[in-house]
């Protein structure tokens, strides 16, 4: 593929305007996250907190996500985003108002994380569904590429800078700048042309949940590549609090070092993504499900990394690893649904990759405590690769039958 090819959907106006304000508000994330979890850490020192307000955060996709499917197949979805942004916004500035002022306690990260958690888990199916109205489908497998790497340019810069604003001026400033990052967000929505957005006015929309679920279960690739993408988000990427512990409990690290884990992790990401966005041929199950098992191995090599070097120096393979599977797990996904059913399929895909993580984040807390960081990496590695390969063996095995099968009759 071609450079111009990889770079394709940016010749659509709208998806211009979109994403380098897209790109700010990935940075702002970041460095939210990261100053989220110095701040629980700060607060308590306990790694069951950082794992319970993890999940808090998370929480709200269990419920909200089908849901929000259903509303960006319904209704206007740029205005559905304005809702979000608005939200979101106003709860990251609250709380960095009472870090800046002093007050903040434990109380307020839970109340703050659960509203965030709450609008993202209404944002995240209408945004992912949008990227259609913005390219169209011929360009949509390219969008669901840029955006990750979008998303990755947000954890290579986020994580850093908010690693020296924490050492700096700690961790207040982090949540204002992302509240702002949100305003520009909302100005890049209302810059969009609607006449210029990809409709198709001949689809029925509306509709049941349980039609989404229908037609997920009438697909073996897409009901297996869902359960892939289960264990790999549920187990695997909880990279937040796997560095935020191995740089403070196993390598004694301050908050500049812990940043920088987060940018070393974001460079093989965004690899990842860049590279997904060129190998359309790696958007088959079968490459999907055997790059999840290899991410699976990755984390269990890292757990025995001995040194703060050298973890980093293997963070960015995993991630890289981690990245071209996940982009092509969602491509997949999107490119294979019609449009008046894309909302609420990945609002199902969404509930799958993220709502795992109210369950996973505090048990893995709980675990690092237990056991500690490096034996919980090790098991949640194990078990990502191992449900990966299984479910390979078990696709292939159902794959070759249903091919005999066509070939007797």
């Amino acid at each position: 593929m071609s450079n111009s090819a990889a770079w394709r959907a940016l010749k659509h106006r709208n998806y211009r305007i979109l994403y380098p304000a897209s790109a700010l508000s990935n940075i702002g994330s970041w460095a939210q996250r990261v100053a989220q979890d110095w701040l629980v850490l700060e607060l308590t020192g306990s790694p069951q907190i950082l794992g319970i307000v993890t999940g808090l955060q998370f929480a709200p996709t269990l419920f909200l996500s089908l849901y929000a499917g259903k509303l960006a197949d319904k209704f206007d979805k740029r205005k559905l985003l304005y809702l979000t942004n608005l939200g979101a916004g106003l709860a990251s500035a609250w709380l960095g108002i009472l870090i800046v002022t002093g007050v903040v306690q434990i109380w307020h990260v839970y109340i703050a994380a659960l509203a965030i958690g709450v609008f993202s888990a209404l944002d995240a199916p209408v945004r992912t569904s949008f990227s259609s109205e913005l390219v169209g489908k011929t360009d949509l497998a390219n969008a669901v590429s840029l955006n990750s790497a979008n998303f990755n340019v947000g954890r290579l810069v986020g994580p850093a800078l908010s690693g020296f604003l924490i050492l700096l001026f700690g961790t207040g400033p982090s949540f204002i700048i992302n509240s702002l990052t949100y305003v520009v967000m909302i100005a890049a929505l209302s810059m969009l042309n609607a006449n210029e957005l990809h409709l198709n006015k001949s689809d029925e929309v509306g509709g049941r949940i349980r039609d989404a679920v229908a037609f997920i279960r009438s697909r073996l690739d897409i009901t297996m590549l869902m359960l892939t993408v289960f264990f790999s988000a549920t187990f695997g990427l909880n990279y937040q609090i796997f560095n935020a512990l191995m740089a403070t409990q196993e390598f004694n690290k301050g908050p500049a070092e812990f940043g920088g884990l987060g940018t070393f992790l974001a460079v093989g990401s965004l690899s990842g993504a860049l590279i997904a966005a060129r190998l359309e041929s790696w958007r088959v199950p079968r490459r999907i499900m055997a790059g999840a098992t290899l991410f699976g191995l990755f984390l269990v090599t890292l757990s025995f990394a001995p040194t703060y070097e050298l973890y980093s120096f293997l963070l960015p393979f995993g991630g890289a690893v981690a990245l071209m599977t996940l982009v092509s797990a969602n491509s997949y996904v999107q490119t294979n649904v019609s449009s008046n059913l894309r909302g609420r399929v990945m609002g199902v895909y969404l509930l799958i990759f993220m709502g795992g993580t109210p369950i996973g984040s505090p048990l893995i807390g709980f675990l690092a405590g237990e056991i500690g960081i490096r034996a919980t990496i090790a098991v949640c590695g194990s078990l990502t690769a191992l449900a990966a390969a299984t479910l390979l063996v078990i696709y292939t095995a159902k794959r070759n039958a249903q091919n005999s099968q066509e070939v007797v009759e």
